[in-house]
């Protein structure tokens, strides 16, 4: 295999100029993110030694991020998407300025670290899905898996970078300069949606509420495809998302301080990134599914060889096989939640994914936090990873679906026209038998056209 089909595909960045400002301008406000939220982390845990204290932390933004994502999922489906991307960044800015002004004080608080996070949780819960279902309309459906891999990449850049820098900086400056490059970052953000065109959907939902909320989980729950691989994740996620027991690992375990902290949360980027810069091969794998469930054994496995080992040089390397694992799965899981839902159910259908995404890391910190607290960080650490293996192992056996599933065939268009002759999402129902075909086992196939490359989701907490 040559390695320019093995290294990462960059044709979107080149072809499209809305798509590379859009790519740019998510990297600064995630890189922004890590900083402000591994700095988060890091004055909780200072501020209460507790490491269920920080799953907490966790906890709040995952919430506050769910509620914002079933608001803007359906807002997404009816609403220009540019528009919602830019509303809510000022509003983060100034919370990020709150965070600030409060390490700032002689005796910080705690509430305002939990308030502030659930507010920019759920501002980044109502932006997030108009920038997942507008990607794919700035990329192309050539460029499926390349799209995602690139949003990916993004994503990853920041998460290991910002873990370091905060570090860093909490060791010089302090706290404060954090929560202020976050702000920054958010406002940058803003600025730079001002130069993409306007990105309204292609078919306009109806109004947000009950109704078509239940449209986007009617259709997760009867597409095999879609639902299986929020399964798999979320058991990763559950049983296997250590990240509020890496402050007292760094203490206690590693013996170490802030810096030792920032490498165990950056080393799974850096897995991540080497995953990134070796997906080109994604575009072509014939079984994407059984590569989902395979990452997510990978995943669970090297958590629990990272609870085992007391060098620190060889726990980040578990940590970044973990990330490289991770990578693999979301660039796939993207693709296909893109190729396997019609636009008009985009919005709606991203929301519940990134909500998944979102608060399944955040149960599982709280879980690992509370394991720890009654046994030890280790056992937390090992028992989940082998939990998550042991998920993984079953899910597949049980979901032929996404055993099955592909990324090429014809099945979409017939989905995309189903869609496009509805006058509502409401009617938009492509059935298992409305496609002949190998994909027709596996259930409702998405649209495919110009819409439907594919962002990555939210950075795991």
């Amino acid at each position: 295999m040559r390695i320019g089909q093995i290294a990462i595909d960059v044709t979107p960045l080149r072809e499209s100029r809305d798509f590379r400002r859009l790519f740019l301008s998510r990297f600064v406000s995630m890189a922004g993110n890590a900083v402000a939220t591994t700095a988060a982390n890091w004055q909780v845990y200072g501020l209460t030694h507790n490491s269920l204290a920080v799953g907490l932390l966790t906890l709040a933004a995952g919430i506050g991020m769910f509620i914002g994502l079933l608001t803007g999922g359906m807002l997404a489906d009816r609403h220009d998407r540019r528009k919602l991307i830019m509303a809510v960044q000022l509003p983060q800015a100034v919370l990020a300025a709150a965070l600030m002004a409060n390490s700032l004080l002689g005796h910080p608080a705690l509430w305002p670290l939990y308030l502030v996070t659930f507010c920019i949780g759920l501002c980044s819960g109502l932006a997030s899905p108009a920038s997942t279902a507008a990607t794919p309309a700035l990329a192309g459906i050539d460029r499926l898996p390349a799209a995602a891999a690139l949003n990916a990449t993004a994503s990853q850049l920041g998460q290991l970078g910002g873990p370091a820098i905060a570090g860093l900086l909490i060791a010089g400056p302090g706290l404060a300069s954090c929560y202020a490059i976050d702000a920054a970052c958010f406002a940058i953000f803003g600025l730079a949606m001002l130069g993409i065109s306007p990105l309204p959907p292609v078919v306009k939902a109806q109004r947000p509420g009950l109704k078509s909320l239940a449209e986007g989980l009617a259709y997760v729950r009867r597409n095999g495809v879609v639902g299986g691989m929020l399964l798999v994740d979320t058991n990763a996620m559950i049983f296997g998302m250590p990240s509020a027991l890496f402050p007292a690992l760094a203490a206690t375990h590693f013996h170490g301080g802030s810096a030792t902290f920032g490498l165990l949360v950056a080393a799974p980027g850096l897995g991540a990134m080497i995953g990134a810069a070796t997906s080109g091969w994604t575009g072509r794998v014939r079984r994407p599914g059984v590569v989902v469930i395979g990452a997510g054994i990978v995943w669970g496995g090297a958590i629990a060889l990272f609870g085992v080992v007391s060098s620190l040089p060889l726990a980040l390397f578990f940590l970044a096989i973990a990330g490289m694992g991770d990578l693999i799965s979301e660039v796939l899981r993207n693709a296909l939640l893109q190729r396997y839902t019609p636009d008009p159910l985009r919005g709606r259908v991203s929301s519940l994914y990134l909500a998944q995404v979102t608060t399944a890391p955040a149960v599982g910190n709280v879980e690992a936090g509370g394991v720890a607290r009654l046994v030890s960080p280790g056992f937390s650490v090992v028992s989940g990873g082998l939990a998550c293996v042991a998920g993984a192992l079953v899910l597949g056996a049980l979901i032929p679906a996404l055993r099955n599933a592909s990324l090429s065939g014809t099945a979409g268009e017939a989905a995309l026209a189903a869609a496009a002759s509805s006058d509502s999402a409401a009617t938009v129902d492509p059935g298992p038998a409305a496609v002949p075909g190998p994909e027709t086992a596996v259930g409702p196939e998405a649209a495919v056209g110009p819409e439907a490359a594919v962002g990555a989701g939210p950075e795991r907490p």
